[in-house]
């Protein structure tokens, strides 16, 4: 348990980034469009676009700590490496299930249009982790070194990081499948292509060797002070280059390695401020800490509520009352899907934690039975 303490500060950055992911759908979807066009809610999309660099960083971040120990046996194909393996893919087939139009294989087949099918192989946020964490699982299974395995992540990032500008110019659309061609650039639809959106779960990869060695030598206070700061200026630093660029048009500052290292910059200073803040009151339960653990499960179902198509014949609360609230409207609401989440998180982290094997069945026998009615209903 005391383990567990001291790595506090990873489910709180994960859960906060969490937290305001459900402001960031519910404004977005609900917001009446006359207001999202006013200053303050430019500002608010500039603190809302950190949210996925955050929840991406923290994903490397944690996978890493996850994988430092049983090296051996994960190499041998025993019960942790399938345990990794079932966890990736039960990201992906969250992501699917977020975009594909009908839960059935037959209703694909007689009703979905091509603008439906290219929106359900879109490559969001849970795809990209999924893609990033199969890879630097992937090599943490071929490189037995750390040193050689730290230099490729490294190596990786600087790839990814660096040529996302080009890769964002090709339309890989012409010569590949639209489920494969979105995981290059947003041509075909997608949200959060791998480049340059990898690069900040391989960043997180990178930092967590770094923290566990100087936390091992005593310097953990340290680190974390010299990252959160070296953070803020990079992220001012970003802000000057960028300042400097914007004739480039947005389409192109986005994969630009300033783009991403600016908010990379706040993501490092976010970590060191909610490292700062467990060590300070020294947090062991919080609400945030259940958002956080229970990520994918909220994140999915947050956007089943917003996006399903479950009411009024067919329709969901983002058809039914998209763009008409006020900002009033839109932060109760938001205030309400966020308490619910919190208590789905309270509940089902609590089933988790006393029955530990029941829960672990039940959450199997749920994603088989999903599986098995989507290929015969």
């Amino acid at each position: 348990m005391k383990e567990k303490v001291r790595f506090i500060f990873v489910d709180l950055l994960r859960g906060w980034a969490l937290l305001v992911m459900f402001e960031v759908h519910s404004f977005n979807v609900l917001l009446k469009p006359a207001l999202q066009k006013t200053e303050w809610f430019s500002q608010l999309n500039f603190v809302n676009g950190l949210v996925a660099p955050s929840f991406l960083f923290i994903s490397g971040f944690a996978f890493v700590l996850s994988t430092q120990k049983n090296l051996d046996e994960l190499r041998r194909f025993g019960e942790k490496f399938w345990k990794k393996i079932s966890r990736i893919v039960l990201i992906f087939l969250a992501g699917y299930s977020l975009h594909i139009p009908f839960l059935s294989i037959r209703l694909i087949h007689e009703r979905a249009n091509q603008d439906m099918m290219l929106a359900a192989y879109n490559v969001d946020i849970l795809q990209c982790i999924a893609a990033g964490l199969l890879f630097i699982f992937i090599a943490r299974l071929i490189f037995k070194s750390d040193k050689h395995y730290n230099i490729f992540l490294i190596a990786s990032f600087l790839i990814v990081v660096f040529i996302s500008p080009l890769v964002w110019q090709i339309n890989f659309i012409n010569f590949l499948h639209p489920f494969i061609a979105g995981y290059f650039n947003p041509n075909s639809g997608s949200y959060f292509p791998l480049f340059p959106w990898l690069g900040f779960l391989l960043a997180g990869a990178i930092a967590c060797p770094f923290y566990l060695q100087e936390r091992e030598r005593g310097n953990e206070k340290k680190f974390m002070y010299t990252l959160a700061l070296s953070g803020l200026a990079l992220a001012f630093a970003g802000h000057f280059y960028l300042s400097e660029i914007v004739d480039l048009g947005s389409n192109l500052v986005k994969p630009h390695p300033a783009f991403f290292f600016q908010r990379l910059g706040y993501v490092l200073f976010l970590l060191g401020l909610c490292w700062y803040y467990a060590e300070v009151r020294q947090t062991k339960t919080s609400f945030v800490l259940d958002i956080g653990r229970e990520s994918l499960l909220v994140y999915w179902l947050h956007l089943q509520v917003l996006y399903r198509h479950v009411l009024h014949g067919g329709q969901n609360v983002a058809s039914i009352y998209g763009g008409t609230f006020n900002v009033w409207q839109s932060a109760l609401f938001t205030v309400a899907l966020a308490l619910s989440m919190i208590i789905v998180a309270k509940v089902w982290g609590a089933i988790k934690k006393k029955y530990k094997w029941f829960s672990s069945r039940l959450a199997l026998t749920v994603v088989v039975v999903c599986i098995v009615i989507f290929f015969i209903y």
